[in-house]
């Protein structure tokens, strides 16, 4: 029984870019998703993960920062007055552990937790690798040592997003006439070695 909840959460989690400005995520709540996280595993058990929690109108300071939908030339994303209403900025604390491929997966594992809680509790939204990081570290008031790996934008997505079969071996997402965002998934036979 939790093995399908599980399964069923890990499903909806998608990448959401476009959000319900009339239903914010409350700090609060993305201080109790950092909470979730700071359980996770981390490589060799340093912990070098800290997170700069967003919200209210600091958020408007962290969008012209980053960049979407990379596989959109032609759509602006987050569409007008449907931005996230928080971000998490996860950091990596340099005078813990220097980064290296491990942190980078403690990076990954932090951020999934993160957006299954959220989409567990109705929110969405989209992991966002590509961010002008001296441009977030001033805009933040980020400290010396501490650098940014990750950002999470979050709120209440507005948006539908589904999976579907990759075809022809086509993995980029796509959107159809009618808004609709649609992600290939590749098949169970596809990703199973034998």
């Amino acid at each position: 029984m939790i093995f399908e909840t599980v399964k069923q959460i890990v499903a909806a989690t998608r990448s959401y870019r476009s959000f319900d400005p009339s239903r914010p995520i409350e700090y609060e709540t993305m201080r109790e998703l950092v909470d979730t996280a700071r359980y996770c595993p981390s490589a060799a058990n340093l912990q070098p993960l800290k997170y700069r929690i967003v919200a209210g109108d600091e958020a408007d300071a962290v969008l012209p920062l980053t960049r979407w939908a990379g596989y959109f030339k032609d759509i602006k994303l987050p569409p007008e007055g449907k931005a996230p209403t928080g971000y998490i900025v996860i950091l990596h604390d340099t005078s813990v552990s220097p980064e290296t491929d491990y942190s980078k997966m403690d990076v990954g594992i932090a951020a999934e937790v993160i957006m299954l809680a959220a989409a567990e509790l109705g929110y969405g939204g989209c992991m966002i690798g590509s961010f002008d990081r001296e441009g977030l570290k001033k805009a933040l008031s980020v400290p010396e040592g501490l650098t940014p790996a990750l950002v999470l934008a979050l709120g209440t997505p507005d948006e539908t997003v589904l999976i579907t079969e990759v075809k022809d071996g086509d993995v980029k997402y796509f959107r159809d006439d009618k808004g609709l965002h649609f992600v290939p998934k590749r098949s169970l036979e596809d990703v199973i070695v034998r």
